[in-house]
């Protein structure tokens, strides 16, 4: 099982998967937004997304849990 964690301080502008949804290494999987600037969460490895932790405008911080992958 994997962890995609927040790699910075910031809201959450967009999630881009939801539950179920198979994903591919190298794939965006959320936006985060800091400062004004969109920066994209893509993952390094392949999977299932089994949870969804965050919402859309959720702040998160650095290391923060933002999705559960299979």
């Amino acid at each position: 099982m994997g962890k995609i964690v927040a790699f910075m301080a910031g809201n959450v502008y967009k999630v881009l998967v939801k539950p179920g949804d198979q994903v591919e290494a190298g794939q965006d999987v959320a936006i985060l937004e800091s400062m004004k600037m969109e920066i994209p969460v893509t993952i390094s490895s392949g999977g299932t997304v089994k949870e969804v932790k965050v919402s859309e405008g959720d702040f998160v911080d650095e290391g923060d849990l933002l999705i559960e992958l299979d």
